[in-house]
């Protein structure tokens, strides 16, 4: 099973559904090639063993009814390729005999006239002894069988059958395994397209969803199971959009309904005549405000702004020059055009957030970009402390703050990295948290070059 996840299958489902079918026929079809091979030679070897013993026979009656100075030759004209007959004169050529040789001469002994001397027949599975002469033919085969028949008395007919070359693989099984092989690959082509492209369509929908698209409505299609899991798909966008759109709706009801008692409050705070209390509810109502604004932004997340290609390194430019304007202790390293697809004002938003982040808790940023294989990392880096390992998770929640372990002062609403992530995911990417070996943190702000448009 690891060799097929190392490569040697294809990647996608239909390739690999037709590369499994094809080869599951490939190899039914040689395995049955080669039993049935195996059958039929063992159906022909016993043929030609019963053919082989009944041309012995023969040729032991013709010899023995001709003169004794022609049987030599007559033996040797009677010789072919595969057989071979020599006479032996003298003493009977005789041996011990195993099972399988002492059934073959009794099967010849049952045939023989009743005045030969059964006794003399001798069969030999095996090559000639060493020292023994027995012409081989020009294909150079091995003997596989030797039969020795009484003729007369004193005389022996000597049968050495040579093994007969491997008959060629037969050209109607490999036409049939052809036949087989682009039928079946056909068929599994067909169900691969029926069932592959309906999921690509649903994993291709599912990862625009993910990335911060719009969730369309994938073709219910194909067998039972992936038609179920496409209509169960399009219900949960339908829900999922119904609810994002719930909750804007609540939230838009939301920051109107605050904005509005608040700058009443605003204009109220003017008629006050004690100038500290004035200046200390102002300040009060300026901080609800600007956590109004820092909760609806959090909570809104993305999929407001369009789509479009931009220069994110131009992006980051300005969003440090409107800070170092401002006096902020920000740093950039000049770099090349980084076009990217994006939502502009969110990522000027998510970057402001990490450099004023790093300014707060960590007395200066230095910004710069990185380039990825297909993505870009907006790194920002600060002289702080950094954060703990058990706390590099917690921070993105929302009104997490870890002022005491960054630094002694309070500030922000908690919600600034809580939106970076929001902005992040919704473009695909992502944010990370490091520790620098030589102190303070570094924040990587992951975006791939193209985005889906939303």
């Amino acid at each position: 099973m690891k060799l097929f996840t190392r490569g040697l299958l294809p990647r996608t489902l239909g390739a690999q559904l037709v590369v499994v079918t094809a080869a599951a026929v490939l190899i039914s079809n040689v395995g049955v090639a080669v039993w049935f091979t195996i059958a039929d030679r063992q159906a022909a070897r016993t043929s030609v063993t019963d053919r082989l013993l009944d041309r012995v026979n023969s040729a032991a009656a013709v010899l023995s009814a001709i003169p004794a100075k022609e049987r030599d030759a007559a033996a040797r004209a009677m010789s072919t390729p595969l057989l071979h007959f020599s006479m032996h004169h003298g003493r009977p050529l005789t041996g011990t005999m195993d099972s399988q040789e002492n059934q073959i001469a009794t099967r010849i002994r049952s045939v023989l006239p009743p005045k030969r001397d059964r006794e003399a027949v001798f069969v030999r599975l095996r090559a000639p002894r060493p020292g023994e002469v027995i012409p081989k033919p020009s294909n150079g085969t091995r003997p596989v069988i030797e039969i020795m028949v009484p003729v007369v008395r004193r005389t022996q007919l000597v049968a050495t059958f040579f093994e007969p070359p491997e008959p060629p693989w037969p050209m109607q099984i490999t036409i049939a395994a052809i036949v087989a092989i682009l039928t079946a690959s056909a068929a599994g082509a067909l169900i691969a397209r029926r069932v592959a492209r309906p999921l690509s369509e649903l994993a291709a929908a599912a990862w625009e969803a993910a990335r911060g698209g719009s969730a369309r409505h994938v073709p219910e299609e194909g067998p039972e199971d992936v038609k179920r899991a496409a209509a169960a798909f399009n219900a949960m966008t339908d829900q999922v959009a119904r609810t994002l759109q719930s909750h804007r709706q609540l939230l838009s009801a939301v920051g109107h309904d605050l904005r509005t008692p608040i700058t009443a409050l605003r204009i109220n705070t003017e008629f006050i005549e004690d100038g500290e209390l004035r200046d200390r509810l102002q300040k009060n109502l300026d901080e609800l405000q600007a956590l109004t604004e820092a909760v609806l932004s959090a909570a809104k997340g993305t999929g407001g702004e369009q789509m479009r290609t931009v220069d994110l390194s131009a992006l980051v430019e300005s969003v440090c020059s409107d800070l170092d304007d401002l006096g902020e202790p920000v740093t950039w390293r000049a770099h090349s055009p980084a076009p990217a697809s994006c939502r502009p004002n969110e990522i000027r938003r998510a970057v402001r957030n990490l450099i004023e982040n790093a300014v707060a808790y960590g007395k200066r940023a230095d910004v710069f970009l990185e380039n990825g294989a297909d993505q870009y990392d907006v790194v920002v880096e600060d002289e702080g402390p950094g954060i703990s390992d058990s706390d590099k998770a917690r921070v993105f929640e929302p009104f997490v703050r870890l002022e005491s372990s960054r630094s002694t002062e309070t500030g922000g609403s908690g919600l600034g990295l809580t939106l970076v992530k929001a902005i992040a995911e919704g473009h695909g990417g992502s944010v990370v948290l490091e520790n620098r070996p030589e102190g303070g943190l570094r924040a990587r702000l992951r975006l791939p070059r193209t985005v889906a448009a939303a």
